[in-house]
């Protein structure tokens, strides 16, 4: 009998080894950036520029012949004008050789750097510039006019705020007092208000602290609702035909009716007024 090869049966394979209390990865936290300070240094530009505003020309020449003002200091008028090699622009103070020089606006525009100290002073001191009540020119103060344009803004998106934030029934006397119809939907009445907050937008804001247009909103609905006659002669009770207030001749009948319901007197007619649309609501 041939001898027969042993062979050994396979065995299972290893499994991979697992660590018995192994745990998931932990994510390494990260560390949120510094907010570094910026250093800054405000620049302040010593140069000045004016400028016309309105309807200056591709060239304006700045009248000096006769020019004077009011010196307040020694209570006298004296004039000046602008000499590039006098170190005053008050012609007394000047020397005989003193030759004057035009100043010209440029497309409405004049520069004035600040090595000429002198032309300067006799642009600060000219009856036609707007800071001393002339109509001609003014100091262009980019400081200034973005602070006011900031305001501006500012004040602006406070009105914008107000349509999209307020309730509904917070606008509804707004709107009775803007002359815009409340019996459309929401969003007809915000969009109205919108547009009237970016054209009349000090108005609108003050017109929610106002009493007035609180008062008329509730005499404007009072006679809606035939509470209220509103005639031109008077306002009077619809049902009664009783005279509540008279209205003198050429004044608004509205009007006259809210200012009567802010008074002491009035007082109690308001209150009615008012009992009476709560009533229907």
């Amino acid at each position: 009998m041939a001898e027969q090869a042993t062979r050994r049966a396979p065995g299972r394979p290893k499994k991979a080894e697992t660590k018995a209390n192994a745990q998931p990865a932990m994510p390494i936290p990260q560390s949120k950036p510094k907010t570094r300070t910026l250093k800054r240094k405000e620049v302040v530009d010593e140069n000045k520029e004016y400028e016309i505003p309105k309807n200056a020309g591709v060239v304006f020449m700045l009248p000096q012949k006769g020019v004077t003002i009011y010196d307040r200091d020694n209570d006298t008028v004296r004039e000046i004008r602008y000499c590039p090699n006098e170190p005053s622009v008050f012609v007394d103070e000047q020397s005989n050789n003193a030759v004057r020089q035009s100043v010209a606006f440029r497309e409405g525009k004049l520069f004035v750097p600040k090595s000429k100290p002198n032309l300067r002073k006799f642009m600060e001191l000219h009856p036609m510039n707007m800071v001393n009540e002339g109509n001609l020119f003014r100091e262009v103060n980019k400081k200034k006019d973005a602070e006011n344009e900031l305001q501006r803004e500012f004040v602006l998106n406070d009105a914008i705020t107000k349509v999209r934030d307020s309730d509904i029934n917070e606008l509804l006397p707004v709107a009775l007092y803007f002359g815009v119809n409340i019996n459309t939907p929401v969003t007809e009445i915000r969009y109205n208000l919108l547009n009237i907050a970016k054209k009349k937008t000090k108005e609108f804001l003050e017109s929610f602290d106002s009493p007035q247009v609180v008062t008329r909103s509730t005499v404007q609905q009072a006679s809606d609702y035939q509470i209220l006659n509103i005639k031109g002669d008077g306002v009077y009770w619809f049902d009664s035909n009783s005279l509540i207030v008279s209205v003198p001749v050429g004044q608004d009948p509205t009007d006259v009716m809210v200012r009567f319901c802010l008074t002491e007197k009035g007082a109690s007619v308001l209150s009615n007024l008012e009992e009476r649309l709560d009533k229907l609501a």
